[in-house]
């Protein structure tokens, strides 16, 4: 334990040493901020069902007729309505949270993607953490699970009674985690990164807020829960430099999850 908290406050002092050096008068802030603002806003109100709606009436003001048809076969009258309408969203958080901050970085910044977590960094070494961390998220997984507001809600992808898991359930955990790097990257490396410089380790405060908030509507204990996961994810990558330790984390806390949501259901009997 004291590692830990000593781990902690040797990250802090570095992050405030780069500020203290690095700082000084620059709009990347301001565009940081604004990104992170219009891609929340795409995924609220496109990428949620019946987001897709909006997105045909796009298209077919535009032309893009075939486009729209396309999204309306598959979305609505498919018989894997529920894993194409899962896919969209996921699609949609994946430009968000990816491609459009990733191009931000590369042709308006111009700096290196690297530099905003996209690498291995001292992963292997802080790895540790990653074992302590899940030790200590899997018991409250367990008891999570008990409660039928996390089985009403978990998993995303349910299969129907007499299914398999295969193929589609595993499809949608690949799908899912493709999910969760986007997210790491956006919260925990393009806000995380793109803003320590300007303000050094508050960065992890701002990108808990709007990270709490992508959480309303689920359960209240896992909203609460986000914060805690947003400070410690947020200091893992101002550490280790990388976003690498917060996926494989967010992911296996996911996976089990919905893998403790379908025993608490009794899939597995």
């Amino acid at each position: 334990m004291r590692k830990f908290f000593k781990t902690i406050q040797t990250t802090i002092a570095n992050v405030q040493s780069e500020r203290e050096t690095g700082s000084k008068a620059s709009l990347r802030p301001f565009v940081v901020l604004v990104v992170a603002c219009c891609s929340l806003i795409v995924i609220e109100y496109i990428g949620k069902s019946p987001g897709h709606y909006l997105l045909q009436q796009i298209s077919r003001g535009i032309g893009l007729d075939s486009f729209a048809a396309f999204l309306e076969k598959n979305l609505e009258h498919s018989e894997n309505y529920r894993l194409y309408n899962l896919a969209y969203w996921a699609a949609i958080i994946f430009v968000c949270y990816f491609i459009v901050p990733a191009l931000v970085i590369k042709f308006g910044f111009r700096e290196r993607l690297r530099d905003y977590g996209l690498q291995w960094g001292t992963f292997l070494k802080d790895s540790w953490i990653y074992l302590v961390m899940l030790g200590i998220m899997l018991p409250l997984v367990y008891f999570a699970s008990r409660n039928p507001s996390f089985q009403a809600r978990y998993p995303f992808y349910t299969p129907q009674p007499e299914e398999s898991l295969w193929p589609n359930f595993w499809i949608w955990q690949m799908i899912y985690f493709c999910q969760f790097f986007a997210l790491e990257f956006f919260f925990r490396g393009f806000l995380v990164h793109g803003l320590k410089k300007y303000v050094g380790v508050y960065s992890i405060i701002i990108m808990t807020v709007p990270y709490c908030m992508i959480h309303f509507g689920k359960p209240m204990g896992e909203t609460f829960a986000a914060i805690f996961a947003g400070l410690a994810l947020g200091m893992m990558s101002l550490k280790s430099r990388s976003i690498a330790l917060g996926v494989f984390l967010h992911y296996s806390v996911a996976i089990t999850m919905d893998m403790a949501a379908l025993w608490q259901e009794g899939f597995f009997q």
